[in-house]
């Protein structure tokens, strides 16, 4: 079984084509593989954020489809960062360089975007759809059909909370650098997401958001099915949407978007199309990390004493472009 390991800011996976795999995997063995090897003390090489199963797309309009498995075996509907790597893995196999890959809720084109650095590959993905109905999010606040910049006594007495699904869903705060660095992230996000709630019954991405100056902001997330990330791209696509909405003044639509993350950064742009919906460009690397090799069955049982790892010199570019910024 072949795999690539790849990370988008630092948003880590390991990319694997179902033509690569020794048999083929059952939907239980799938999620299992991702529970064994993205773990992050017993998995492969440190573990991941998820995997990222590559497979033929439903007709010749794409040129495959991506599934999004979590470390902790349940599946998301979209990962920003994720397709960022998978549309470099799949422009490489078909010599593409503007495509659309197949999603679970929609078809969404990405395209080759300007190196971010020498050897940081970077790529531009489309992410939608967007909805801000409490159905969609899956969100149950008494008398309240979608929420936008209001305080949600069950979570704080101060934070003012925006939610929106893109299409997974995201739960939105600004907030300032104490409180960007302080422990009430976690607390909410562990309620939200450990364990029964109220409002937000299947869990829900939760982030953080600082504003450092006009066109530039930092996002902090706690994933849904992972916990801290490095970096969400579905999130930090949606910070800069609610972003722009909330904050007019100092952004516009089409503006290109600065967004830091613990893992780097990345450039955001929110569109809105003439049906008044919207939808995000989220640009940024795409890096190759490692080709690794290793038997399937031994990895479903998480034993990784007979892999081969090759890495590459990309996550070193990549290094230097962060700690250049």
């Amino acid at each position: 079984m072949k795999m690539i390991k790849v990370h988008g800011s630092g948003n880590d996976f390991f990319i694997l084509d179902e033509k690569q795999v020794d048999k083929k995997l059952s939907e239980e063995e799938l999620r299992g593989l991702s529970r064994q090897i993205c773990d992050r003390k017993t998995g492969l090489h440190g573990g991941s954020d998820g995997i990222l199963y590559v497979t033929s797309g439903h007709d010749n309009s794409v040129v495959g489809k991506m599934r999004v498995i979590n470390a902790d075996g349940s599946e998301a509907s979209m990962c920003g960062n994720g397709i960022r790597t998978v549309a470099r893995y799949l422009s490489e196999q078909n010599n593409l360089t503007d495509f659309k890959i197949e999603t679970m809720y929609a078809d969404l084109e990405v395209k080759k975007a300007k190196d971010f650095a020498p050897n940081v590959t970077a790529f531009d993905a489309e992410i939608s759809p967007v909805s801000f109905a409490a159905s969609d999010l899956k969100m149950h606040i008494v008398g309240k059909e979608r929420l936008f910049n209001e305080i949600v006594p069950e979570l704080s007495k101060t934070l003012k909370f925006s939610a929106v699904a893109v299409p997974n869903p995201h739960l939105i705060t600004f907030v300032n650098h104490e409180e960007l660095l302080g422990p009430e992230l976690e607390r909410i996000a562990a309620y939200l997401n450990n364990g029964k709630n109220p409002v937000f019954p299947d869990g829900v991405n939760v982030s953080f958001v600082e504003v450092f100056a006009d066109n530039n902001i930092f996002v902090r997330t706690f994933e849904r099915g992972v916990g801290f990330t490095n970096a969400c791209g579905t999130a930090m696509s949606a910070s800069s949407l609610i972003y722009s909405l909330l904050y007019p003044a100092h952004t516009s639509l089409e503006d290109l978007i600065t967004v830091h993350n613990p893992g780097g950064m990345v450039n955001t742009k929110v569109h809105q199309r003439e049906d008044g919906s919207y939808w995000m460009s989220l640009i940024g690397n795409a890096t190759f990390v490692a080709e690794v090799e290793l038997s399937q069955e031994q990895a479903l049982r998480g034993d990784f004493t007979a892999v081969k790892w090759s890495a590459t010199t990309e996550q070193t570019a990549y290094e230097d472009f962060v700690g250049s910024l």
